[in-house]
């Protein structure tokens, strides 16, 4: 068996800070992305809690079935992009995952991460994560997943435009 050839080539990560202009019209749509993103973590909580009573396995691969139905069935969810929900559901997971290795672990209860409860609409900030393949950035404009296009102003990576860096 052969070693595969030594490259020098290193592989980074790039990361850019931007300074977002969110018109009303994409604030309301990044709103109604929460909400369908929160609704579908709320999903996620109700379905994990229903699988252990029935003493059942509640993984990734079973909430994005569910999504798929869910997103079936409700022409509201459909409107938005199917990459944050997804997304959602894998940060359920992990949080999930999370907990219960906490627990095998007897971690004391104090130091614990909970299992992931509801969140409220207005208790909890809204925040949505994006894959790679759900954004892209064209002609200065931030295009994400589900039709929603923010303007920015971009600057060099680390700096936010109008500041010294």
């Amino acid at each position: 068996m052969t070693t595969p050839p030594h490259t020098d080539r290193k592989v980074g990560y790039a990361r850019y800070t931007f300074r977002l202009r969110v018109s009303s019209i994409a604030r309301r749509a990044l709103s109604g992305e929460w909400d369908r993103c929160r609704w579908v973590w709320n999903q996620c909580v109700a379905e994990s809690r229903a699988a252990h009573q029935a003493g059942q396995e509640c993984g990734p691969a079973r909430l994005d079935k569910l999504l798929t139905g869910w997103r079936a069935a409700r022409g509201w969810l459909r409107e938005g992009g199917s990459v944050p929900q997804q997304q959602t559901i894998r940060d359920f997971a992990k949080a999930r995952a999370k907990a219960v290795k906490d627990i095998q672990n007897r971690v004391p209860v104090r130091q614990r991460a909970g299992m992931p409860r509801f969140k409220r609409k207005h208790a909890a900030r809204p925040t949505l994560n994006y894959t790679r393949r759900g954004f892209r950035l064209r002609d200065g404009r931030l295009h994400l997943a589900g039709g929603i296009v923010l303007n920015t102003d971009a600057g060099p990576p680390g700096v936010w435009p109008g500041t010294s860096g």
